[in-house]
């Protein structure tokens, strides 16, 4: 476009050259020299205008030229105070946003199966920046604080006790005493040579080992008879006495000041114990490495819940008029108070940045946006000025 604009100036200055040389022999050729003559007067305007805006002309430090260059930082807050008047104030906010109808939209992106996996995908890269931002032992410290903290809040004992209860109101605790006798009965069976012959080394001397063995296999079935009685029987007094005693320590766990601070106590122990501190340790490891895991692998049971649980609620959205209306309130709502909010801090974010850029790159960036429509100015200029000169040149002959 330069180069089209200065031939324009070249050609007029050609013509003028040409019909100055002929004017004498024809009156005709006076029009055509001073139509070129306005041309170029006008073209050599318009390109000063023009390259004043950017550098100065012929590199002469003419005043008030070379203006983006000296007027970059002003330029610069000017841009910031425009973008933050007419683009960041929560009006044209709220009212653009309101046009926009973002809970309709909202609803029918994420009904997209394929949008909702997309959403899937980049949780992995989330899960993994938050993880890598914050530092391990702090959060260690933290779950460890939490864990800690939340155990040491329930007194042990009374829990117990409380457990207890709803064990027993449950019957639960005869399950428990079922699987009690059965592997007590299973432990006599699996013993019995082996109690034999204790009996055997702790029994007299003087007493036959016949007599022994009567007694040992007297004894040995009424225990096996009476276990498999009381395994079998849900109403066996035994039972019931165990359930009585299970009740009152209960009650016991629950309200006895002395056994609330021996629980209390073991607690203390059990959280100090190294075992129970290093597995504190590591619980941020390890959850960290299964979240991960977890959000990478596209097969991963919480990449499916999470694409089926995206796809519901976007054709909850779709379906739910109030809902896209609460969405469109929430969107309009946080934008117009962040817009309200840091319209300052960008305005400032525009004029800092725009005063850190070079003076010359400033002056070329702005001239490779608007400079082809600059250079029409010029071809333009060109054109009426060579009209203007005809025109005037035309009504000069006439009048005088």
């Amino acid at each position: 476009m330069k180069l089209l604009a200065t031939a324009l100036l070249v050609v007029a200055a050609i013509v003028f050259v040409f019909a100055r040389v002929r004017e004498d022999q024809s009156s005709g050729w006076g029009y055509v020299r001073a139509t070129a003559e306005a041309a170029m007067v006008g073209a050599l305007a318009d390109w000063f205008a023009v390259t004043a805006l950017f550098r100065h002309p012929l590199g002469l430090p003419i005043p008030h030229t070379a203006i983006i260059k000296k007027r970059k930082d002003q330029i610069g807050e000017s841009m910031g105070s425009f973008v933050r008047d007419n683009f960041l104030s929560r009006q044209v906010v709220t009212e653009r946003l309101a046009e926009a109808e973002m809970g309709a939209r909202v609803g029918v992106w994420l009904s997209n199966p394929e949008h909702a996996r997309a959403v899937g995908e980049q949780s992995a890269a989330v899960v993994r920046g938050v993880t890598e931002v914050m530092k391990d032992e702090t959060v260690q410290r933290g779950l460890d604080d939490v864990i800690s903290n939340r155990v040491r809040a329930i007194p042990v004992a009374p829990f117990v006790g409380r457990a207890v209860d709803e064990a027993v109101a449950g019957e639960h605790h005869q399950m428990l005493l079922d699987a009690t006798f059965n592997g007590l009965a299973t432990f006599l069976s699996d013993n019995q040579k082996t109690l034999r012959a204790k009996l055997y080394n702790e029994s007299p001397w003087w007493v036959p080992e016949q007599v022994d063995d009567v007694v040992f296999d007297k004894i040995y079935d009424v225990a096996m008879r009476f276990i498999a009685e009381v395994g079998e029987q849900r109403d066996h007094p035994l039972r019931a006495d165990l359930e009585d005693r299970a009740i009152d320590l209960a009650e016991q766990l629950k309200s006895n000041p002395e056994l609330i601070e021996r629980g209390e106590r073991l607690k203390d122990e059990l959280l100090a114990h190294p075992e129970v501190r290093a597995w504190s340790a590591s619980l941020w490891d390890r959850l960290k490495a299964g979240l991960i895991q977890a959000a990478e692998d596209p097969d991963s049971e919480l990449r499916r819940r999470l694409t089926d649980a995206l796809v519901d609620a976007g054709v909850a959205i779709q379906s739910d008029p109030k809902l896209r209306a609460q969405i469109d309130r929430w969107i309009t709502d946080a934008t117009g108070y962040v817009a309200e909010q840091f319209r300052g801090e960008i305005a400032s974010l525009i004029a800092t940045t725009v005063q850190g850029w070079d003076a010359d790159e400033t002056a070329d960036l702005f001239e490779l946006q608007v400079g082809r429509d600059l250079q029409f100015i010029r071809i333009n200029g060109t054109i009426v000025g060579g009209l203007a000169g005809l025109v005037i040149h035309t009504v000069s002959e006439l009048v005088l």
